[in-house]
């Protein structure tokens, strides 16, 4: 997924409202045998981050699964906290470069 990207699906609410909702990042677990996603409420302004497990086999009508285990909630929280750490220091190093790059024009002049 290119970084400027964003994908989507709808989640249908116990109360039948469709909600559409941006993936934050999609990863599998061999300890757990599942796949998962990390995902947001579009227009959501609280920011609240959600995550469930799916199976990628069921294509476009999958359903989301409850994270069952403290275990599995904790791998999860891990893998997130991980992937946010990295996309900061990408941000920041991309921060970075840009400055470097006004730097080099300044000394051009």
């Amino acid at each position: 997924m290119e970084k400027d990207e964003k994908e989507y699906f709808i989640v249908t609410d116990e109360t039948g409202k469709e909600l559409k909702c941006e993936i934050i990042m999609t990863f599998d677990s061999e300890e757990f045998g599942k796949s998962y996603v990390v995902y947001q409420i579009d227009g959501d302004e609280t920011g609240e981050v959600f995550a469930a497990a799916y199976d990628p086999e069921e294509g476009e009508e999958g359903h989301l699964q409850q994270i069952e285990s403290d275990d599995e909630w904790e791998f999860v929280e891990e893998v997130l906290e991980n992937f946010l750490e990295d996309e900061e220091e990408a941000e920041a190093a991309e921060h970075d470069h840009e400055h470097e790059h006004d730097v080099d024009e300044e000394d051009k002049e």
